[in-house]
């Protein structure tokens, strides 16, 4: 088509050129290669056109066809195993004192009230030992005096003197076994011993601090997993929500229930916290982390479609539906989405065939070929 166009061009022009044999062959030059320009522009026009028309050709493209299913929403966070009881027991005394003996090892398993170490108390022993001396003066004191006052020996106000005497000194007494006491390290919980950052020779007291002493005992008996939630969830999640904890290092999951959810927003953060109480396990440990997945949301009867068939335009959500080899634009109504995808709430209807993949070029009313 284009040789035809050329030649009758040629022809014209040479005839004309013929005509007036003023014109130099520079201009006839120029005005060829003008006339030329506009014919190649009209014929990528008329292809443009003809090959948009041509009803042979047609976009490939998949699609989906949605159907009724069920659906869950849910929350994910990042969570961490923590113990109900995880206690890092120090020395009570308040003087410091140099340890003695450790009576434990890591991984041991302890009871209630077991004496873990034992810190030196010579000084307070010592103590002990003039009390007894001074109760028992104090108690013989007191029984001769009773035993005058019977024979009506004695003054009352020197049985009174005897009976304080003695009580002070017992009293004395307690309060010194009961310091003997605080240089023994008790675990107050049954559990196992995690960490021992005491040892022999160190000085040690209840001020040493607890970043760098004392005796970690743990009970996996009572587990919890925790998490924090920014406070735009506060009304999306409840106690009682079924949760599922997933752990990447142990290639395991437990589905169980919330447990508790805050009431308070930390002033800071700006989150609440998270609790599930777990189920004894003798694979998990504290400070080993998780995610938890919290089903805040289920429908059985849902339509649902992936969120990257979805286009975003200033007049909504829309996506293409194929319908008699023919891709249709339909806006759509979106719900909730999980795991890339998301709730139709209206717009499309069971048995519709979304197109998934090759859509982002198409017009509505396009031809379309289905692969």
């Amino acid at each position: 088509m284009k040789h035809i166009s050329y030649l009758i061009l040629a022809v014209a022009l040479f005839a004309s050129a013929c005509g007036k044999k003023t014109t130099t062959t520079t201009e006839q030059l120029i005005e060829l290669k003008k006339q030329r320009a506009e014919l190649d522009q009209q014929i990528a026009k008329l292809e443009t056109e003809v090959n948009k028309n041509d009803s042979t050709k047609a976009t490939s493209v998949a699609v989906t066809v949605i159907q009724s299913e069920s659906f869950n929403s849910f929350v994910e966070v990042q969570a961490a195993i923590e113990g109900d009881a995880n206690v890092n027991v120090l020395p009570q005394n308040m003087a410091p004192a140099a340890v003695r003996s450790v009576l434990v090892t890591p991984g041991q398993r302890v009871g209630k009230g077991q004496t873990l170490a034992v810190l030196d108390a010579s000084t307070t022993d010592q103590q002990i030992q003039a009390a007894d001396a001074q109760l028992n003066l104090a108690r013989q004191l007191y029984e001769k005096q009773q035993k005058l006052w019977a024979q009506n020996i004695g003054t009352q106000v020197q049985l009174l003197q005897a009976k304080a005497s003695y009580e002070s000194s017992l009293n004395n007494k307690q309060a010194l076994v009961a310091m003997r006491n605080q240089y023994k390290v008790v675990s107050p919980i049954s559990g196992v011993v995690d960490q021992v950052n005491l040892k022999v020779g160190d000085i040690a007291s209840a001020n040493s601090g607890a970043a760098n002493m004392g005796i970690r005992v743990v009970s996996n008996d009572k587990l919890k997993a925790l998490a924090s939630l920014g406070e735009n969830y506060i009304g999306k999640v409840h106690q009682g929500d079924v949760v599922t904890l997933v752990f990447p290092d142990l290639n395991d999951s437990i589905r169980t229930k919330v447990s508790y959810v805050s009431q308070a927003i930390d002033p800071i953060s700006r989150a609440f916290n998270v609790e599930v109480k777990l189920p004894a396990n003798k694979r998990l440990r504290p400070n080993m982390s998780c995610k938890m997945r919290i089903a805040n949301y289920e429908n059985n009867n849902a339509l649902v479609i992936p969120v990257a068939a979805i286009q975003k335009t200033a007049d909504g959500e829309l996506v293409y539906v194929a319908e008699n080899n023919k891709a249709k634009a339909v806006y759509i109504q979106t719900g909730r989405n999980s795991n890339g995808m998301v709730e139709v709430l209206g717009g499309l209807k069971a048995g519709d065939k979304v197109i998934t993949a090759g859509f982002e070029d198409l017009d509505n009313g396009e031809r379309i070929a289905v692969h």
